[in-house]
């Protein structure tokens, strides 16, 4: 480990805008992205677009493009709009039809072949076309696609594969002494069980197609878009984040190609392996996964726009506990609107303020409230990706603040007794914004703007700190 932190996001299909489910995991990356930050860490945070699938040719004849690389860029612009608006600070932005990962595409296929690893084949088998993969008997449920709930195509064709077999007992031992390696523990067993019951040979070229990147030395054949797809997390960032810790966040649905398949591939080009890849759960409507192919997404645009973005990349933490599946409901993001972000925090916010500007005392005492925070158990669920958790943890000290100021009645104090808890609660304000930041960060923007402070690091969740002059403004949330 060099000191830096790698974070990414799964690259994501263009044929339709992002969804809430497509923006949760992004989330995620850059709440870890902000806090890696915080802790004052060199940190890179990726993410992308996997424009080479088939689902891209399809989408473009749709929508009537006659260019297919035309439609990509406009998606390209779509993802980058809603990313923006959902305030989501990535370092990198990989597209997959860039020269510089079909090159990297390239020269990892060749040496793969050179040493053996990827050969040329015939396979029969039922190709789901919603997940791009060949499917076994045994992943369908009823003969169906699981997550697309569509009958496989049986599809016979000549094309080259890779030696997954080849590095079954590998991967097995690294999934079994290495605890940290696939997160959280119920998919490590699946991913255990999955491996034990044998590992075979995978297909990575599919035979004339018009679209995608060609296998360098076969211009009958383009690579297969998973295999090409994995290499984002090569092609998108420095070399020296893959000498620190790098963490790949994914949806169960693709944990295999990312906890099996990216391992084998990687240790046959003798490259570094990830530090952990974290799946999280799915998203339900009505007990339904939520999903663009099932035409049941949510789109994250209407939803920051009707309730604000901190609303939303709030309740999406709070409510479904990071790596199980959880039920989207609007009904919900709204309660939590009203009783958590405006009664808690904001209402917190502009008593605290409203004193401190009418009062104007000095803000000096004794550290009654810094002794509430357990900042120390905040730091230990970040870094073991108990975000849910660690969250809980923060708003039960935006909690005890709101306690304190009931308890105290600092509209009733003179003197030394009122400059004591309003320095109390104004240092704590400070902290939480600094806190909360990786979470709600236009919100903590607009704390430390009221405080007349800059933004802090986690070294600065202190009390004696504060150094700001006070500005109320407007309300944080308005309730709905």
């Amino acid at each position: 480990m060099n000191g830096k932190f790698l974070v990414t996001t799964p690259i994501y299909y263009i044929n339709d805008k992002p969804s809430v489910g497509s923006a949760y995991t992004t989330i995620i990356a850059d709440i870890l992205a902000r806090w890696n930050r915080l802790k004052e860490i060199d940190t890179f945070f990726l993410t992308g677009l996997d424009e080479n699938s088939s689902k891209t040719v399809k989408a473009a004849k749709e929508k009537k493009y006659k260019d297919i690389q035309n439609y990509a860029d406009d998606m390209y612009k779509e993802w980058v709009k809603v990313w923006k608006k959902l305030n989501i600070s990535y370092d990198g932005f990989i597209r997959t039809t860039s020269e510089k990962h079909k090159k990297i595409v390239q020269d990892f296929f060749n040496k793969a072949y050179k040493k053996g690893d990827i050969y040329l084949g015939e396979y029969e088998g039922l190709y789901c076309g919603g997940c791009e993969e060949f499917k076994r008997e045994t992943d369908l449920e009823g003969g169906l696609c699981p997550y697309h709930k569509t009958k496989p195509l049986k599809i016979k064709e000549r094309n080259y594969f890779f030696k997954l077999s080849k590095y079954e007992e590998d991967i097995l031992k690294l999934v079994k002494k290495n605890e940290k390696f696939v997160l959280p523990k119920s998919r490590r067993t699946e991913i255990i069980n999955f491996i034990e019951s044998g590992l075979t040979d995978i297909s990575v070229s599919r035979p004339n197609l018009k679209w995608g990147i060609d296998v360098p030395f076969d211009k009958n054949q383009k690579v297969w878009v998973w295999y090409d797809a994995l290499y984002n997390y090569k092609s998108g960032v420095d070399k020296k984040y893959w000498k620190g810790r790098v963490v790949h966040l994914v949806g169960k649905d693709i944990q295999k190609f990312h906890c099996i398949i990216w391992p084998a591939m990687l240790l046959s080009a003798s490259e570094s392996l990830p530090t952990t890849i974290f799946s999280h759960g799915f998203f339900t409507i009505n007990g339904e996964k939520m999903s663009k192919s099932l035409g049941n997404a949510i789109d994250p645009v209407y939803i920051s726009e009707k309730y604000g973005v901190d609303a939303l990349r709030y309740f999406l933490i709070k409510e479904i506990s990071f790596g199980e599946d959880g039920d989207f409901s609007e009904e919900d993001l709204k309660k939590r609107l009203n009783n958590e972000l405006a009664n808690d925090l904001g209402n917190l916010v502009s008593r605290v303020l409203t004193l401190v500007e009418k009062e104007k005392v000095m803000l000096r005492g004794k550290k009654e409230l810094e002794k509430k925070l357990d900042l120390k158990k905040i730091e230990k669920l970040m870094n073991e990706y108990e975000l849910t958790e660690a969250l809980k943890e923060i708003w039960k000290f935006v909690i005890e603040c709101n306690k304190y100021v009931n308890d105290k009645k600092p509209w009733g104090l003179k003197g030394k007794e009122l400059e004591n808890v309003l320095y109390n609660l104004v240092e704590s304000l400070r902290i939480i914004a600094i806190l909360l930041s990786p979470f709600i960060p236009e919100t903590c923007d607009r704390i430390n703007k009221q405080l007349g402070v800059k933004a802090g690091k986690l070294k600065d969740c202190k009390f004696g700190k504060f150094k700001g002059k006070i500005k109320k403004g407007e309300v944080l949330f308005r309730k709905i």
